[in-house]
């Protein structure tokens, strides 16, 4: 500790950047976040120590995201820091020691030399063993390790696995971004000779055609510093070599071939390249891994020669297998999401009638050598599953001998919900585990069949993964892949990475540049700032979120849709703000678009030509609108976007709004989508509304939206007046709904909303986290936890609870940047209690559902109301 008075408790909460291990940093001067002391309201003051650097007392409310400003860092440094702060409690004493450590900041620190196979190997997707070592003459004081891969490597330190990061360097927008390890093999090392190897293969190179070009290779690089301050460097160079081994064969959705009996060799000389470093970075994001462990909860033999193990919860990872059987036993696993209706495991559901002429899918193979005690883990493929089938072996895999792994990007949770209604628990629960199967380094759109970074699937998603968890770095290095893949005319591709050639877009009659996908470009930098109140990544992507808002108003200002200009030759005025051509997945996955797979190309070809105007210009001005917002709090002039946006919703209005409240196209998701974005003007607010509850009558008081909308349909309702019919939706136990989706077995959200049929036939992916952004509807209005405008990372929020739908109880918490935020409430009978929790440095106001409101200071504190009475029957406040 610091010496100095301590007159409140220290701040907590110590992180660099938006990491809890800090280690590998390539950011210049990273960014310090802290949290207050219990019992203190705001922060007056602060001072940082770290390393050489004193900034002594700066007068400032800030605690999150203070840049360093200390002497320029060195490549490999370590810097120790801590904090003070003066509140209005008092000054505090110093916090335990946080730490960073740089990665390879300079590009010449790089001597290493890409290494990797000489031929393409002797099958496909091939599986490689590169050794190489270092001599020392003591055990090191320390000893970093660097690493990256085109492909996905193991690393290994005299035969340990160094790390515990899975699928590493991780998938980027490979042309411009690799993704570089950083990790402390001190403890690794001994004097004398110090073998080092690796096992590669293909990864996201294999699996996605855009990078099937790229040779495979490794990078690596060990700098070592002895007891007495010698150093010695190891790198990937012509002096390693390079062979096959027990792991024949690889490739991320197939899957792995695994033969024990083989021994690594003959060893041949590696392919030596160049390396350009510059290129080479830390991720922000938190490393994928293995994360929890699930044992089965019932196995069977749907046929003599096959047992399925059902794990009870749809998941991505793999199995890992021990009693591998006799030298020779051939064991092969089929993962699936479903079955049939024999109960064994199908895969047909996620490729159509092309299932099988696809090759291997999901399918891990063993062959045992007969060791005792071996296991079988692959670490070289994931797989989206619920149930395993085992084939190839006679005798009972006991319940022991197998689990399954979860692996996904360690994210740190933040974000909890309950209530009285276990049927919503449960919802939740799916929505979670939904978000854990598709956030595997990128955020997919399902973990199985394309498992690629979908931008409309994420921005829809994001407020309900911001609140369950923290997504700011892992969110930070996706919209990197994003912007990197970007077209100079500003053009968003589908995907981010884009794992598809555009020729291969283009000649399918798919081209990118979509509206409420490529919207992503902007929805979600600005989702990420509100969240976690970070600026500079504004100021970092607004380029990207500029450049795609002006290539969508070219277009639209440049081009018309054939059917309107046969309807009107002579454009109106404002049609040069309609965007109304190109192709657009539109409201994807509704309820009555087609799920068999001929119906869907017929679907898909028709997108390609349909009036999209509607929908694309209510983006456009939805862009256009935060757009306005991210330049005020840049300091940037907000004038343009604000007249596009007002240029747009005027075009709209014209054009797609009626008098009497009616839109058109005359469906739930454009009346969902007008309210939610604010094209409709006030007095035609209640028209639309009605409109809308009308609509939702009409489909039997069922759901009618999809991607798109459905996050906004249940909020839109509840701010409209229509709560009563928000929660009617929600606990709707027929399909299309949430609650269907769990009496047909659900443990995971569904890509479409009859995921599986009458018959207990599955369509489609069974884990797609899209329609469960229902969640945010929980937390906001059912828990009633609301972030609010002009104040990021919930320096100020709302509590304002929205009970209905004969709930007596709901509790949300969210550990905000800040601290815990606490909203639970009890109604019974007339009587409403509700205990609000409020962290250090943020306010928050609160409004019962009588109507009453009032401003909170942090602390807990207790109100309660009458339900129908104007004045709360108490309110007491205690300090955290």
């Amino acid at each position: 500790m610091r010496p100095g008075a301590a007159y409140v408790t220290a701040p907590s909460g110590l992180r660099v950047e938006h990491l809890d291990e800090p280690l590998g940093l390539t950011t210049p001067a990273p960014r310090l976040s802290w949290q207050l002391p219990p019992g203190t309201r705001r922060q007056l003051g602060y001072r940082i120590v770290a390393g050489d650097w004193d900034s002594g007392r700066v007068t400032s409310p800030q605690s999150l995201l203070v840049p360093y400003a200390g002497p320029a860092l060195r490549s490999g440094q370590r810097v120790d820091w801590t904090v003070r702060v003066w509140t209005d409690a008092g000054v505090s004493g110093w916090a335990p020691p946080g730490w960073w450590e740089t990665g390879l900041l300079d590009p010449d620190a790089w001597t290493a030399r890409w290494i990797g196979p000489p031929d393409p190997g002797p099958e496909p997707h091939p599986v490689w063993y590169l050794a190489g070592g270092c001599d020392l003459a003591a055990v090191p004081d320390r000893a970093r390790l660097y690493v990256t891969a085109y492909g996905v490597y193991e690393f290994f330190v005299n035969g340990a696995r160094v790390g515990d990061a899975e699928l590493t360097p991780g998938f980027t927008s490979y042309g411009t971004r690799l993704q570089v390890q950083t990790y402390d093999v001190t403890a690794l090392l001994r004097p004398g000779r110090n073998r080092l190897g690796a096992v590669l293969s293909g990864g996201w190179v294999g699996w996605a055609p855009l990078y099937a070009g790229l040779p495979l290779g490794l990078l690596a690089q060990l700098d070592a510093t002895g007891p007495d301050g010698s150093t010695t460097l190891a790198r990937t160079g012509a002096d390693w070599r390079v062979a096959t081994g027990p792991v024949r064969s690889a490739e991320l959705r197939q899957g792995q071939v695994t033969d024990l009996r083989r021994d690594t060799g003959p060893w041949r000389a590696v392919a030596v390249r160049d390396v350009d470093p510059v290129r080479l970075s830390a991720s922000p994001a938190p490393p994928v891994r293995r994360v929890e462990v699930l044992r089965p909860v019932a196995t069977w033999r749907p046929r003599p020669d096959r047992q399925v193990v059902d794990f009870g919860q749809n998941l991505n990872g793999w199995v890992r297998l021990a009693d591998l059987g006799p030298a020779g036993t051939r064991t092969t696993l089929l993962h699936g999401e479903a079955l049939d209706a024999a109960g064994d495991v199908t895969v047909d559901h996620l490729w159509g009638a092309a299932a099988h002429e696809r090759g291997p899918f999901q399918r891990d193979v063993v062959v045992s050598a007969g060791h005792p005690g071996d296991r079988y883990e692959p670490r070289h493929a994931t797989h989206g599953f619920r149930y395993v089938r085992i084939e190839g072996r006679c005798a009972e895999v006991a319940a022991d001998d197998v689990e399954a792994v979860v692996v996904h990007t360690d994210l740190r949770r933040t974000g909890w919900f309950e209530c009285s209604d276990p049927r919503l628990d449960r919802l939740h629960e799916a929505v979670v585990w939904s978000l854990r199967g598709n956030v595997c380094d990128v955020p997919t759109d399902c973990p199985t069949r394309e498992r690629a970074g979908w931008t409309g699937d994420w921005q829809v998603i994001l407020p309900t993964a911001a609140y369950l968890y923290d997504v700011a770095g892992f969110g930070t290095k996706w919209l990197r892949d994003l912007a990197a893949d970007q077209r100079p005319d500003g053009l968003v591709r589908h995907c981010a990475p884009e794992f598809l050639p555009l020729g291969m877009h283009v000649a399918a009659n798919i081209p990118p540049g979509c509206a409420g996908f490529a919207d992503a470009a902007v929805i979600v930098p600005w989702e990420l700032y509100r969240a976690y109140g970070d600026r500079e990544l504004l100021a970092e992507q607004w380029e990207s979120m500029t450049s795609w808002v002006e290539y969508a108003a070219a277009v639209a200002r440049h081009r018309r849709h054939p059917d309107r200009a046969a309807r009107r030759p002579e454009p109106a005025p404002y049609e040069e703000f309609l965007w109304d051509t190109g192709f657009h997945w539109g409201e994807w996955r509704e309820p009555d678009s087609p799920s068999d797979p001929a119906g869907e190309r017929a679907f898909v070809a028709a997108l390609a030509t349909a009036d999209h105007g509607s929908l694309a210009t209510a983006y456009l001005h939805r862009s256009a609108s935060l757009l306005a917002r991210a330049a005020a709090v840049l300091g940037r002039d907000p004038a343009r976007y604000a007249g596009l946006a007002d240029a747009t919703r005027y075009a709209w209005q014209q054009e797609f709004l009626r008098p009497d409240g009616t839109v058109t196209p005359d469906r739930q998701a454009t009346y969902v989508r007008a309210l939610a974005f604010g094209l409709v003007p006030e007095a035609l607010r209640a028209d639309a509304t009605r409109h809308l509850v009308r609509a939702v009558r009409r489909a039997g008081t069922h759901l009618g939206t999809g991607f798109l909308a459905t996050p906004y349909l249940l909020p839109v309702l509840a701010d409209h007046g229509a709560l009563d019919l928000a929660y009617e939706l929600l606990l709707a136990e027929t399909p299309p709904s949430w609650l269907a989706m769990l009496d047909r077995g659900a443990t995971t959200m569904w890509e479409h909303w009859d995921g599986v049929d009458d018959h207990g036939v599955a369509h489609g992916s069974l884990n797609h986290y899209s329609k469960g952004a229902v969640a945010t509807f929980l937390h906001r209005y059912v828990a009633g936890i609301r972030p609010v405008d002009g104040a990021p990372a919930y320096r100020r929020f709302r509590v304002e609870p929205c009970p209905g739908g004969g709930l007596t109880s709901a509790r949300g918490v969210l550990d905000c940047p800040y601290g815990r935020i606490e909203s639970a409430w009890r109604a019974d009978g007339d009587r409403f209690d509700l205990a609000v929790t409020v962290p250090p440095g943020t306010s928050c106001t609160v409004r019962l559902p009588d109507g009453t409101a009032a401003d909170l200071a942090p602390g807990r504190t207790e109100l309660g109301c009458r339900l129908g009475s104007p004045r709360p029957v108490h309110a007491s406040r205690s300090a955290s």
